[in-house]
């Protein structure tokens, strides 16, 4: 069930209907109400990894109960390992075992031995890179006595599998999300309809702005090796604001249903490609997998203690399992390095908390340096995303390999075979400049409700969305 469907357009007005209008009164009733809201809604992307989502959040239960009752720190070890090695070895079966197998096999046949492999058609659940770090944080959080165990099933199922955030986040904390699942919610129209702003806002991103780029995208990037420079750097152009299109329009479409329920999920992007640098750029980018990679990855090995050295390996391994994590093939672990090294010099000059505010706060336009830096920022993200988006490293190379060859033959040839070329550049320059008006806001129609602004805003996606067809959301295979 896609947030961009006419199925959720009937889900979710049901759920909320029934949520604040018939068992308002009754909390338990709500989160039960929500659970099975839910399972549905994973259930309608395939039944049988229901099964696989509720393992995952019974094995979780199960120990945060064991470990908070344990009486030695060896049982409370025991229980917390099996906990992590279950969940991160179902992961990495369903994630990652045909990448290990065939690669092996590579390496294998390089050295001139030709093996027969036997590899699994697996299928790879929705979502699950996200509940399993759900799971991880909460049982970690137990281990590290920074929370008590949820004794209450329907809560701590609900916190795992909560549907806004299920299949593509953002990673939420139990920290954060429990304390609001066990609070009484009360309708608050404000809220309500500040959410329902974020969701045309996401959904503007997602079928207006990525949508329509990956038209282009998809069919440059198959002409990897024969289209010129021009072409080629427009390709990664329109990709660069499809996958923030389609993320953070899936993010704002999820928090903005959650705002519907009363309940607000940590924010996940806050206009990244205004950074001034790579650090800044991680800071606002998919910030709910940063931080936690943060807390429960780079300062468990050291963090920033201990010198340059165990900088620089920290580092590095932070970004070789971030990019590890998004897919089971080399070009991410690529785009992964390659982010380490562009944030490694300010790591050792220890200038990656610098621009930690907001761009041109208070002023209208950058000054001159802040410009050549978000410009410079802008680009080598870019160009790293060409590894993200090629199928292999080969063809990443010789996309970046043409792209840099500087032939302008022909100009940008793409653009002229299409009907509405033209039209899109000038829409991602109004998407752009909404967005820098707007940066100092959550999203741009934060403000007081109208029903002209909510009708406007219709027609504005519905006009626009002509140009795109209705997709998966990107972060969905992750």
């Amino acid at each position: 069930m896609l947030f961009n469907s006419l199925s959720f357009a009937l889900f979710l007005p049901t759920v909320f209907l029934l949520y604040w209008f018939v068992i308002n009164k009754n909390l338990k009733l709500q989160n039960i109400l929500l659970l099975a809201a839910s399972y549905y809604f994973y259930a309608c992307w395939d039944w049988r990894f229901l099964f696989l989502l509720l393992f995952s959040t019974v094995l979780d239960y199960v120990t945060g109960l064991k470990m908070q009752d344990a009486s030695k720190e060896n049982e409370k070890k025991f229980w917390f390992w099996l906990s992590i090695i279950v969940n991160l070895g179902f992961l990495g079966f369903f994630k990652y075992y045909n990448f290990f197998i065939e690669s092996f096999a590579d390496l294998l046949h390089h050295f001139g031995f030709n093996v027969a492999i036997w590899t699994l058609k697996i299928i790879l659940p929705v979502g699950i890179s996200f509940y399993t770090f759900h799971g991880l944080s909460y049982v970690i959080d137990i281990y590290k006595n920074r929370i008590k165990a949820e004794r209450n099933l329907v809560d701590y199922a609900l916190f795992v599998s909560y549907f806004p955030l299920l299949v593509a986040g953002p990673i939420e904390r139990a920290t954060h999300l429990l304390p609001q699942l066990k609070k009484k919610r009360v309708f608050n129209t404000d809220k309500a309809i500040d959410g329902l702003y974020q969701i045309i806002w996401g959904l503007f991103k997602k079928m207006v702005i990525a949508d329509s780029c990956a038209t282009y995208a998809n069919e440059i990037f198959e002409k990897y090796d024969t289209a010129n420079s021009l072409t080629l750097f427009m390709g990664a152009v329109y990709f660069s604001f499809q996958i923030y299109g389609d993320f953070s329009g899936y993010s704002d479409i999820a928090l903005g249903t959650s705002k519907l329920f009363g309940i607000d999920l940590l924010r996940n992007f806050n206009y990244p490609y205004f950074s001034r640098d790579i650090a800044e750029f991680w800071r606002r980018w998919h910030i709910s997998l940063s931080s936690w990679f943060k807390d429960y990855l780079y300062i468990p090995l050291g963090g920033s203690r201990g010198g340059n050295r165990m900088r620089i390996r920290n580092t590095f391994i932070i970004f070789l399992v971030s990019g590890f994590w998004h897919g089971a093939n080399w070009t991410f672990i690529i785009w992964g390095l390659l982010n380490a090294f562009y944030i490694m010099p300010s790591i050792l000059m220890k200038t990656n908390r610098e621009n930690i505010d907001i761009v041109a706060a208070g002023r209208k336009l950058p000054n001159f340096r802040e410009f050549s830096q978000m410009i410079i920022t802008f680009f080598l993200t870019m160009m790293a995303w060409v590894f993200f988006r090629s199928e292999t490293v080969i063809k990443a190379l010789v996309y970046l390999k043409n792209l840099f060859s500087f032939n302008f033959s022909g100009g940008i040839a793409y653009l002229s075979i299409e009907r509405y070329s033209v039209e899109l550049l000038l829409i991602l320059g109004g998407f752009l400049f909404v967005e820098w008006i707007s940066r100092e806001r959550e999203h741009p129609f934060f403000g007081r409700f109208t029903i002209l602004k909510l009708i406007l805003a219709l027609l504005f996606i519905i006009i626009l969305g002509v140009y795109s067809q209705i997709t998966d959301f990107i972060y969905f295979q992750f």
